[in-house]
């Protein structure tokens, strides 16, 4: 009996020290693979949205990033909508986006996640319009810089795609 014994309990340990392994490469896989997600998530949501504000595309493609709630309230796209866009009298050909990610953090088990991200954009490709070339004195043909910022953003998964739900300006940085 005294060696039944053992042996149960040898089994048993063996087996949760298994299934504890286990659990946490589970936890560590998912982790990583919201991560990798919610990194691509942001990255082209946000060089979409500053494409959308600088050439006048279409805000139709920038629902595959973020909720219909967020983009009928963002303080960027109000100004293409009301008219005050600053870009609006150039012709933008390009632009170098950079977003870096400072933090992230989102449970497997979560629909949620929460991210601190800096965006920069130091490059812009463009001229001015020529029919504001004669209105416009020249030291107001450069085109303007884009606002670089640090955001806080939360994200959230809705039928197993990640969109961005909030994003709040927490520091403007200067572009270098």
């Amino acid at each position: 009996m005294k060696y039944l014994r053992r042996l149960i309990w040898y089994i048993a340990t063996r087996l949760m020290i298994i299934t504890g392994v286990l659990g946490l490469m589970t936890i560590a896989f998912y982790f990583s693979m919201n991560a990798s997600n919610i990194q691509i998530i942001l990255k082209d949501g946000m060089a979409r949205r500053a494409q959308v504000v600088m050439m006048g595309e279409g805000e139709e493609s920038l629902e595959n990033y973020f909720s219909p709630t967020y983009l009928s309230r963002d303080a960027a796209l109000q100004t293409t909508r009301n008219g005050t866009n600053p870009y609006s009298r150039y012709q933008i050909t390009g632009l170098d986006h950079r977003l870096s990610m400072e933090w992230m953090w989102s449970w497997p088990w979560e629909d949620t996640a929460r991210a601190t991200v800096v965006e920069r954009v130091p490059g812009i490709d463009g001229r001015i319009l020529s029919s504001y070339r004669t209105t416009l004195p020249e030291d107001q043909w450069a085109v303007p810089r884009w606002q670089s910022g640090r955001y806080d953003v939360i994200l959230s998964r809705e039928n197993g795609r990640w969109r961005i739900k909030n994003m709040t300006l927490v520091a403007a940085l200067d572009t270098p």
